[in-house]
């Protein structure tokens, strides 16, 4: 695989870890950008292969317009045919961008859990971090890939897959989210963060194995969708 992934992220603390490591050990380039980022509108799809989207304190349910702007560009990359992994804010946005809606929860989801894939070839069980608010309605048209008790957990809709949990992260990137505020959200839902930080640290070894698995089942999905399309 030699091509070229854009990444967007919605915080300057924010990482595509270990899905990153898994596009660049198969040979992508990625392009990593910030936005919102003072105005600067999202980069330009010429070229690219492929599109991850990252997670965001904001809901895709919030006025501000640089969610609406994000959208439109998420249904113009489909329309240019370069597909999208979402995961958590990039999967709910995948989900508005394309017919489908977004609930808040009564109570977050935070820690470490499993999901139940609809097929062995889908996704992996996990466990999986979850760290979200909202859940995922997806349109008719999405293939649900896996649930748990919370609600969807992955689906793919076209050639693009949209995950809730975040496959990208480590013990690090975890504690950046929990020092910039996310503690609180925590123990609001029962768990305390220095065990969450802990946890994370130990589940690295196997996460960044379950990453590669996913950026696999994700790459598996464009390629068989595009072939269906074009058949």
């Amino acid at each position: 695989m030699s091509s070229r992934v854009l990444v967007i992220r919605h915080h300057d603390i924010d990482s595509a870890g270990f899905v990153a490591d898994a596009l660049a050990a198969r040979g992508a380039e990625l392009d990593v950008h910030l936005y919102p980022d003072g105005g600067r509108p999202l980069p330009a799809l010429d070229g690219a292969d492929h599109v991850v989207v990252l997670g965001a304190v904001s809901s895709v349910n919030d006025p501000d317009p640089w969610i609406a702007d994000e959208l439109d560009w998420l249904r113009a990359a489909d329309q240019a045919g370069v597909p999208l992994l979402g995961i958590c804010f990039g999967a709910q946005a995948i989900c508005a961008a394309f017919g489908g809606r977004v609930e808040a929860m009564a109570r977050k989801e935070i820690g470490w859990f499993t999901v139940e894939p609809a097929g062995p070839e889908a996704i992996p069980a996990g466990p999986w971090l979850e760290f979200h608010g909202d859940r995922c309605l997806p349109p008719p048209q999405a293939t649900v890939l896996a649930r748990n008790p919370v609600g969807v957990q992955a689906f793919g809709i076209g050639r693009h897959l949209a995950v809730q949990f975040h496959p990208e992260v480590d013990g690090p990137q975890v504690k950046r989210w929990l020092d910039a505020g996310s503690s609180r959200d925590a123990e609001l839902a029962g768990v305390d963060p220095d065990q969450l930080v802990a946890e994370t640290i130990r589940q690295e070894p196997a996460a960044r194995q379950r990453a590669g698995r996913m950026v696999a089942a994700a790459l598996r999905w464009s390629a068989r969708s595009l072939a269906a399309s074009s058949g």
